[in-house]
């Protein structure tokens, strides 16, 4: 899967971009030509969603073959989700939720957005507590201009983001991917964790504890992004909810 986003929508970590992409001898691409190596890597199953300048989602379909994980696409009233993985609770889920049985992850992951977005029962780390399996997703929210992602806790999933070369943010389960788009600005997506576009990166583990970035060395021995971990010894200050569409990702917290 590939989703990217562009600057003025997705505010990422700083750290996450790399100085040596400049002088690497190989380049970040444009979202163009990014889209074009994707679609390009499996003509026959691919497929293609464009936002204008704001987003664009590409998928490869599974076809007959038995990937490793399976890949959900999905949309419901302007609200996209590409989903990895599976989850151990759907049904328990669903029912929660009020779906129908038949349901799947993709459709409920938009559900769950849309209920925290509108209405906001629960915090969002509280919903990915909830959420047993390993899984992975990006959602994209047209309407409101918002993304929100987030990877499991259990291993099984991977998720990787990176910088293009206008700035865009690149996501993808595909690690030559964005090798091969962002240079040396990427990095692995951390476990547990959720990014929202504009509340940033937070642990859903660990909710209160802010996000600390060590810096990524790799076999040239050039920085190449960093790595995002849970910093135990700090802690988010506390505010009360005001129940806009701005702070519901972090449910009475602000980083």
């Amino acid at each position: 899967m590939l989703a990217i986003f562009n600057k003025g929508l997705v505010n990422p970590p700083q750290e996450l971009y790399s100085p040596a992409s400049l002088c690497s001898s190989r380049k970040p691409k444009l979202p163009e030509e990014i889209v074009k190596d994707f679609v390009s890597s499996n003509p026959s199953n691919a497929f293609t969603m464009s936002f204008g300048d704001s987003a664009l989602l590409a998928c490869i379909s599974q076809g007959n073959s038995y990937p490793r994980q399976q890949r959900l696409f999905c949309g419901l009233d302007g609200i996209y989700c590409i989903f990895l993985g599976s989850l151990n609770n759907l049904c328990s889920l669903n029912k929660q939720y009020g779906l129908s049985k038949g349901t799947n992850e993709a459709m409920l992951i938009i559900e769950a957005y849309r209920t925290l977005r509108d209405r906001g029962p629960y915090p969002a780390h509280k919903v990915l507590q909830d959420m047993d399996g390993r899984f992975g997703f990006v959602v994209y929210d047209s309407k409101a201009g918002q993304v929100f992602a987030a990877l499991g806790a259990n291993e099984g999933a991977e998720l990787f983001w990176g910088i293009a070369a206008d700035g865009s943010v690149v996501i993808s389960d595909n690690l030559e991917v964005i090798k091969g788009s962002c240079a040396k600005s990427f990095a692995p997506f951390p476990s547990a964790c959720m990014f929202h576009s504009e509340q940033g990166l937070m642990s859903f583990e660990h909710p209160s504890s802010k996000m600390k970035a060590l810096p990524r060395i790799d076999s040239e021995g050039t920085m190449c992004g960093a790595n995002f971990m849970v910093d135990v010894h700090s802690r988010i200050g506390s505010m009360p909810r005001v129940g806009s569409e701005a702070n519901w990702a972090l449910g009475g917290s602000r980083a």
